[in-house]
């Protein structure tokens, strides 16, 4: 398929006009193509080397529209740091259209596209900086099975913006089933535009979750699912190492999607107080708050729909967000540490041992990720205990980790898998590539430069993190140094 045989069905334009303005893209002087996703090409049934560049260089450019486009600016609110902001929308992007495909609507968004009527002072420009990190994040996050919006491709152009530097001007072509957000609905309810909300929920209810249609209650089981899908999102955020680090409600999706990449970043050294976001200095978005954060803005989103939904079953939908993240969070650790999984049937003692290990790691700042990589070689006994503490790169007598592999042994003695078996499971769920933040600004220096190739190869293993490839040093794997000044990045990251 090409570009210009996409086909859109423009919905979100069918709402009612308040809900959006017609925006046309500001063209950028020479945009060229840096890279186009395999995952993004496939989830707009296309084939990646089908693709005109310059006919796409053209429409990330803000020059071009594929037939059928009708590219706007959503209005919606939100909280941000806990304080309501009504002032909020697509400030530096637009949704061209909704594509129509074989796995449902598929918004086309572009990052970097310029002003719009909700761009406040802003410049509605995109940096490279920025877009090749959101790039990365949609193929990272994808590749761990965690729920994200994802990117067709990313483009450099030359123009010039300033943010803490000057930069390169960049676009991103985003892609998400719906860019729906709890700011959304938020924003209906703060203007007390109740039929408006009840037009949204429908909106969405017959566009992405069609089988609530016929429930009792379409509202309340709208309301429960994205409490379910918050919850399973955040509890992988959790089991993952990953710090979004701007849960303001207008970056929360209806869709349960992880969305809007600021300054993130995965766990390094293990630090659950830790937060990438230099703005955060009283640590509201810090890893270790996040489920709480998740629960907060769920709360905010409950009291936007008391027009609709009983209080008392929003309060009995609410309780169940902690049971669910709980859940999901213990069954995913669980895969982790290579424990067998039975829904129902964890070992009492599995909860605690997973907390045992994770203050294991931050006692001696040890690697998030390749802890996890290195538990699965683990076989017991004296040479393969030391064997992990040298990975670890911990006393080979230290107490803790000596106290807390007796209590592992015990565990995988109720194991029916051997070690091999075990092995295999636990490298197919703990990744070896992680999107490391010194690794990210590598290939962001490599393309201010005008090389591309890092990205691409960034992108490649991102998108399968589990299998080492051939010939890869250690370079890849490596945290930073122990020196290294610690991860610190503004919104505009």
């Amino acid at each position: 398929m090409k570009l210009d045989s996409l086909q859109f069905d423009n919905a979100w334009t069918r709402l009612p006009e308040a809900f959006y303005s017609g925006v046309t893209p500001t063209p950028w002087r020479n945009a060229r193509v840096l890279d186009v996703s395999p995952l993004g090409a496939a989830q707009l049934d296309m084939d990646p080397d089908s693709i005109d560049r310059e006919r796409l260089a053209a429409l990330m450019a803000g020059r071009e529209l594929l037939p059928g486009m009708t590219p706007i600016a959503q209005k919606y609110t939100g909280h941000q740091f806990g304080t309501y902001n009504p002032a909020l929308g697509d400030g530096r992007g637009l949704l061209l259209g909704e594509a129509v495909t074989s796995q449902g609507p598929m918004d086309l968004h572009l990052k970097g596209a310029g002003q719009t009527p909700y761009s406040r002072f802003g410049d509605g420009r995109a940096v490279l900086r920025s877009s090749i990190r959101e790039y990365l994040a949609g193929e990272a996050m994808s590749g761990l099975g965690i729920p994200t919006t994802t990117a067709l491709a990313v483009a450099v152009n030359d123009e010039r913006v300033m943010r803490e530097r000057v930069e390169p001007g960049a676009t991103l072509l985003r892609l998400s089933p719906s860019h729906a957000r709890f700011g959304h609905v938020e924003w209906l309810y703060q203007r007390r535009k109740v039929e408006d909300m009840q037009t949204l929920l429908w909106h969405l209810i017959h566009r992405h979750r069609p089988e609530f249609a016929e429930a009792e209650a379409p509202f309340d089981a709208f309301f429960a699912d994205v409490v379910e899908r918050t919850a399973n999102l955040i509890a992988a955020w959790q089991a993952y190492g990953f710090v979004h680090a701007v849960m303001n409600t207008d970056n929360m999706s209806l869709l349960g999607l992880t969305l809007d990449y600021g300054p993130y970043a995965f766990m390094e050294r293990y630090t659950p107080d830790w937060t990438p976001n230099h703005t955060d200095a009283g640590g509201r978005y810090a890893f270790d708050q996040q489920p709480g954060v998740g629960l907060w803005n769920l709360t905010v989103l409950a009291q936007s729909l008391t027009p609709l939904v009983d209080v008392e079953r929003l309060r009995a939908m609410l309780d169940e967000y902690e049971p669910a993240l709980q859940r999901t969070y213990a069954q995913l650790m669980r895969a982790r540490l290579g424990l067998t999984a039975k829904p129902d049937a964890a070992s009492p003692g599995d909860a605690s041992l997973v907390a045992a290990w994770l203050k294991l790691l931050e006692q001696h700042q040890a690697d998030f990720h390749n802890a996890f990589r290195a538990l699965g070689a683990y076989r017991g006994g004296d040479d393969s205990r030391r064997e992990l503490a040298q990975a670890l790169n911990i006393a080979q007598d230290d107490a803790s980790l000596m106290a807390w592999l007796e209590s592992y042994d015990r565990r995988l003695g109720e194991e029916s898998r051997g070690p091999e078996a075990r092995k295999r499971a636990m490298d197919a769920v703990n990744p070896c590539y992680v999107l490391r933040t010194h690794l990210a600004q590598e290939v962001i220096e490599a393309a201010e430069a005008g090389d591309s190739a890092p990205l691409r190869c960034f992108r490649e293993r991102l998108a399968s993190p589990f299998s080492r490839h051939e010939g890869d040093g250690d370079d890849w794997f490596l945290p930073p140094a122990v020196n290294a000044p610690p991860v610190c990045l503004s919104c505009s990251s």
